[in-house]
């Protein structure tokens, strides 16, 4: 039986626990805290170390599924985390004042981990905030010579999660079958 490691991360607020929350065939485990800085503006509590759920693939294989704290105070937590993972599903919260920032500095921080596995990029609330677009988050990536699968996803819907699961799949081996 195969398992695998996927990290989720991004910046506070984009839907990393609720993400993992949405796909996990098992109950996940979370590590919030009440949130004491200025996470209190978007949320009440905030992840401190991890957030883990499982899916189970077919022929019993097993997905584990890691979310990294979104504040770079608890960075410490993201290199141990990516540590034998093989991707990287980042969520980018557009209503943030600028989500294009937050995009270069996940990309930029995870570069290395990137450039040896794959990356998928999921925009959540666009139901909120339309602008920008995902065009514009394409021109944008081109702009730093780099090209992703990104989609506008709503973190609370299985159905959108997986597709981000499945783009980064079939990113790392095309020739994997729905």
């Amino acid at each position: 039986m195969s398992q695998y490691k996927i990290i989720f991360t991004g910046p506070v607020g984009a839907g990393k626990t609720t993400a993992i929350n949405s796909i996990s065939d098992t109950p996940p485990i979370k590590t919030d805290a009440a949130a004491s800085d200025m996470t209190k503006t978007r949320k009440n509590s905030t992840t401190v170390a991890l957030d883990y759920g499982v899916m189970n693939l077919p022929g019993g294989e097993k997905l584990h599924l890691y979310g990294t704290p979104g504040q770079e105070r608890f960075d410490f937590m993201w290199d141990i985390l990516v540590n034998g993972g093989i991707g990287l599903i980042l969520l980018l919260d557009n209503t943030r004042s600028d989500p294009f920032v937050d995009m270069k500095f996940f990309l930029e921080t995870f570069d290395k981990f990137i450039k040896e596995t794959a990356v998928a990029i999921g925009v959540t609330q666009m139901d909120l905030s339309d602008k920008p677009t995902i065009d514009d988050y394409h021109v944008q990536l081109r702009s730093y010579n780099l090209q992703f699968p990104i989609f506008a996803v709503d973190a609370r819907e299985k159905a959108d999660v997986s597709l981000l699961v499945q783009s980064l799949l079939y990113s790392l081996d095309p020739e994997l079958e729905g």
